[in-house]
């Protein structure tokens, strides 16, 4: 385990030591609006369980009630006595331009006392979206998973609702397109605008604001909505980023972007003295009989703390205190978030 741990460190210290330089493509930072996905809800039931339905739900039994007087057959709510139906919601996920015709994926939950969906059917659910319209049909047996401690009253269906409307855009008609970014910031904001523009050869893009950048449709692209939007998602840009140490102190996991910076501090954990200078002489201290660490330069980096962290075998619990000792005496440059 402790060899684990030091060859992650080390890892870790050699990735952080080294200036990356870095493109992604628009279409990996940023959404083109109206190009989205949509969320799908519906109720229904599942039938056919072994004994394992919902027992004194009086909305599962006028459910089916209902159901079966739309199928021609009348039946009054006192006669149901059945422990073999769930009442359900099922939610689906609509992808972008979904056409009718194609199918979805589907998630089963059980809203009432069923203790186990295994072995039950789903039958005709209608899905809607947020404006009330039915944009899929959902039926099929459920899916639990063979897994032993697998929760019985969630399943799915692969591919188990049919999509019953199109959504559809007409891009080619579009003179302008608006693109989000999934990390709003200026800098990147600005390069992506530099970047479009000598794509482009011309001043077609602007920022509204750190998210948001509007582009023109050139002339030379009208009435070619898709394939403008095809040049444009492929345009690579290096995206800017916050500095941020993320901590995650249940599991032991530290994430830190190659932003942070460490101003000069001399901290002391245990038996551990570690001393980052600021422009010091870059001299390293082998004086003293307690072990130590200078780290030389000007601002040293979290990348060379760990580097040096990582030649006394320090564990993820002891460098998390560290960073965060080292925010509270001011001299981490950055956010440090706590999950």
């Amino acid at each position: 385990m402790k060899r684990t741990i030091l060859f992650f460190f080390a890892f870790i210290s050699f990735y952080l030591s080294i200036d990356y330089v870095y493109a992604s493509r628009l279409k990996d930072i940023a959404n083109i609006r109206g190009v989205r996905e949509n969320q799908l809800i519906g109720y229904g039931l599942v039938i056919g369980l072994k004994g394992t339905g919902d027992t004194k739900d009086e909305f599962t039994k006028k459910s089916f009630v209902r159901m079966l007087d739309k199928l021609g057959m009348k039946l009054d709510n006192q006669d149901l006595e059945s422990k073999n139906i769930a009442a359900v919601v099922v939610t689906a996920t609509l992808p972008a331009f979904g056409k009718a015709g194609n199918t979805i994926d589907v998630m089963v939950n059980s809203i009432g006392s069923s203790t186990s969906l295994v072995g039950g059917t789903l039958v005709m659910t209608p899905l809607r979206a947020a404006n009330e319209e039915v944009y899929g049909v959902a039926q099929g047996p459920v899916f639990i998973g063979g897994e032993k401690d697998a929760h019985t009253t969630v399943g799915r269906i692969p591919n188990g609702a049919m999509i019953e409307k199109d959504i559809s855009g007409d891009f080619n008609a579009k003179k302008m397109f608006r693109l989000t970014l999934h990390n709003p910031d200026f800098t990147t904001a600005a390069r992506a605008v530099i970047t479009i523009n000598k794509e482009l050869g011309g001043l077609y893009a602007s920022a509204k604001d750190p998210a948001t950048i509007d582009i023109i449709v050139p002339p030379a692209f009208e009435g070619r909505g898709v394939d403008f939007l095809a040049t444009i998602e492929t345009i690579e840009v290096n995206p800017d980023m916050q500095a941020k140490v993320v901590i995650n102190e249940k599991t032991g996991t530290v994430v830190i972007g190659d932003k942070v910076r460490i101003s000069k501090v001399i901290l002391s954990h245990g038996s551990i003295s570690i001393k980052v200078p600021g422009s010091g002489d870059g001299k390293k201290d082998k004086s003293m009989r307690e072990e130590k660490i200078a780290i030389v330069g000007g601002v040293a980096n979290v990348g060379e703390l760990v580097q040096g962290l990582n030649k006394l075998g320090i564990s993820p619990k002891d460098l998390i205190t560290i960073l965060q000792s080292i925010k509270s005496a001011g001299a981490l440059h950055g956010e440090l978030q706590i999950l």
